[in-house]
């Protein structure tokens, strides 16, 4: 087993980027292939696995590293310090330490961290590493294969377990003795179950998160239900849920697609269809029974909301109901 060193001179690998624009070749990007960042790529099986800090690497290119790949390594990031962004493909996210960050084989990646991070680095080749877990767990092999930046919480035994594991495998990578590589492996399955096992329990966090915000939600609904023709301000309604107005409408537009006064005029348009279509009230008895004082300013809103007058969309939809006795007679014949 050969531990990878800086300062290797080997053939690089690059990955070629071209873009063609109505079927013009324009300028090609050439993405560095890395086995580290700064070390040319070398042979898959030559290297299982390695370990460094951070601003080991980080430090001398004045913390940032550009965008590059590994063709055949993973890596597993655990920042206990600093902040920083990181490039995955096309996409930049932030992130704050404690947190996990996995850059599997072939993904486009670059960092811009904080002075002060802090952290180690573990770099494996990810096909060895997927045949030895799928063996033992291949239910694991899901969280390996798909880029992350995952926020730990301190308090975590999972993400507490981490840190001993990563410390062992800087003593097997530092070391030459017998059993280094079965030890290295061993080790690293292990906090890559540590990954799952935290994996599982943000996706968990993220399912309850969002069972609260339904639950808020359904009874912002209903209390609509039962109030919008008093036309209150959404600050009523926010504070019966315990919320700020601006709060009730992010939540809205988070899980409805649109604001909390939408959805209270939605349910007005909502029931004045309703009224024009399946009572025979005027247009003035609706807009009463629906809290307006004034039928003409009930006339804008509903146009505005429609497009359509009162009158209007009640003729059009009283001519949709119109079934022809042809239609009818043929439906029974069925």
């Amino acid at each position: 087993m050969q531990v990878v060193k800086r300062g290797l001179t080997i053939r690089a690998h690059n990955s070629i980027i071209r873009a063609s624009f109505q079927g013009v070749n324009v300028a090609t990007r050439v993405i560095p292939n890395y086995s580290l960042y700064g070390v040319q790529a070398q042979p898959a099986w030559q290297n299982w696995f390695d370990f460094e800090w951070i601003p080991q690497r980080s430090r001398p290119y004045n913390w940032k590293i550009r965008p590059h790949q590994h063709d055949a390594l993973i890596q597993i990031l655990y920042l206990t310090q600093g902040t920083g962004e990181v490039l995955i493909d096309h996409a930049k996210i932030s992130f704050t330490a404690p947190c996990l960050l996995i850059i599997p084989a072939q993904t486009v990646h670059g960092f811009d961290f904080s002075e002060d991070v802090d952290g180690p680095v573990v770099t494996a080749a990810q096909r060895p590493l997927e045949s030895l877990i799928s063996l033992a767990s291949p239910e694991l092999l899901a969280s390996l294969r798909k880029p992350a930046v995952m926020a730990l919480d301190d308090a975590s035994g999972h993400a507490q377990a981490l840190m001993p594991l990563f410390l062992a495998m800087e003593r097997e990578a530092q070391i030459q003795a017998a059993g280094q590589l079965t030890a290295g492996m061993a080790l690293l399955t292990a906090i890559c179950i540590q990954v799952a096992r935290l994996t599982q329990t943000n996706e968990a966090s993220v399912s309850k998160a969002h069972s609260r915000k339904s639950a808020q939600i359904e009874k912002f609904r209903n209390m609509v239900d039962e109030h919008f023709a008093r036309h209150l301000p959404i600050g009523d309604y926010a504070g019966q849920l315990g919320i700020t107005p601006g709060q009730l409408s992010r939540l809205c537009r988070e899980v409805l697609g649109m604001s909390s006064l939408d959805v209270v005029n939605a349910r007005v348009i909502h029931e004045a269809q309703r009224g024009l279509v399946y009572t025979g009230n005027s247009i003035k008895q609706l807009a009463y029974t629906l809290g307006f004082a004034d039928e003409n300013y009930f006339c804008r809103f509903f146009r505005k909301h429609t497009g359509l007058s009162p009158r209007e969309f009640r003729a059009k939809a009283m001519s949709a109901m119109l079934i022809p006795a042809t239609i009818k007679s043929t439906s029974a014949n069925v």
